[in-house]
C-alpha cells in the first residue's frame, strides 16, 4: 500500500496559459516518470454508493469525504491501482493498492472478494467499504496529463487537458470507449499538490495566476449526464 498526505490547489487555465506555465516549470522541475513526449493518458473508473454519497459530499463541500477509483494509464495495462482519496479538512489523503487486471474486472462486476486475497489492512478496509456500502461503477474519466515534480515537500504539479467521460460503459480496459468531452478543449486544470508549504520560487510563479483557486472535481464533472441540474 502507498499512502500520500498532502494539500491540493486547482486552477482553471486556457491552453495558452497552461503552455506558458508548463514551460516555466520545465526550466527547474523534473517531469514525472510516466511522462512520454511531454504528456500521457490517465484513465480512472469512479465508484459510488447507490445514493451517490461521495458525489453529494463533494458538491456540499463536506470536510470529510472520499473517492473510490480504479486507475490505469493504457488499455493494455495488466494491472490497475485501486485508490481511496479522503478529504480531511485542508489535506488530501490518498492510499493505493496495485491489483491485477482480472481482479479489477471483478471489482467492476461487484465481486469484492478478490480483495480478501491480499494480506494488507488497506485491502481489507476497501473490501469493507465497497461491499458494506454497495459501491458500484459510475463513470470513467480520461485525460492527458503533463506532470512535474520537486523533492521539497513532495511537490507535484500537473496539467490536465482533453478531459473526457462516459457514464454508459465501465470497461476500463477497452481501447474503444465512446467518450464525450466534459470541459472545453481550450480548458486545462492545473493542480498543485504539496505537503505543508510551497517554496518561494514556486509560490511566486503561482501568485501570477490572476484568479482564485477552484474546487473542480473531474468525478463530479463526469456525472453531468445523470446529474445535469448540478452543472
Amino acid at each position: 500500500m502507498l499512502t500520500v498526505l498532502r494539500r491540493e490547489e486547482k486552477y482553471a487555465l486556457t491552453t495558452a496559459e497552461a503552455a506558458c506555465y508548463a514551460g516555466r516549470f520545465s526550466n527547474f522541475l523534473q517531469s514525472d516518470h510516466f511522462s512520454n513526449n511531454g504528456s500521457y493518458a490517465v484513465r480512472s473508473l469512479y465508484f459510488d454508493t447507490p445514493d451517490d454519497k461521495d458525489f453529494y459530499d463533494k458538491l456540499n463541500e463536506q470536510n470529510l469525504r472520499r473517492k473510490v477509483r480504479l486507475r490505469i494509464y493504457h488499455p493494455n495495462d495488466s494491472k490497475a491501482k485501486l485508490e481511496l482519496k479522503q478529504k480531511e479538512n485542508i489535506y488530501q489523503k490518498k492510499r493505493s493498492l496495485t491489483i491485477r487486471k482480472n481482479e479489477a474486472l471483478a471489482l467492476i462486476k461487484g465481486d469484492y472478494s478478490v480483495l480478501l486475497h491480499y494480506h494488507d489492512p488497506f485491502a481489507a478496509e476497501m473490501y469493507a467499504i465497497m461491499a458494506g456500502e454497495c459501491y458500484r461503477p459510475k463513470t470513467i474519466i480520461e485525460y492527458q496529463r503533463r506532470a512535474f515534480m520537486a523533492k521539497e515537500n513532495h511537490i507535484r504539479i500537473t496539467f490536465d487537458s482533453c478531459i473526457n467521460a462516459t457514464e454508459s460503459d465501465y470497461n476500463l480496459f477497452s481501447p474503444t470507449l465512446a467518450m464525450h468531452p466534459i470541459l472545453n478543449r481550450s480548458d486545462t486544470i492545473l493542480e498543485i499538490k504539496y505537503t505543508h508549504f510551497l517554496p518561494g520560487y514556486l509560490s511566486g510563479i503561482l501568485s501570477q495566476i490572476n484568479r482564485r483557486s477552484v474546487s473542480a472535481s473531474k468525478y463530479c464533472l463526469g456525472r453531468h449526464m445523470t446529474h445535469p441540474h448540478t452543472f
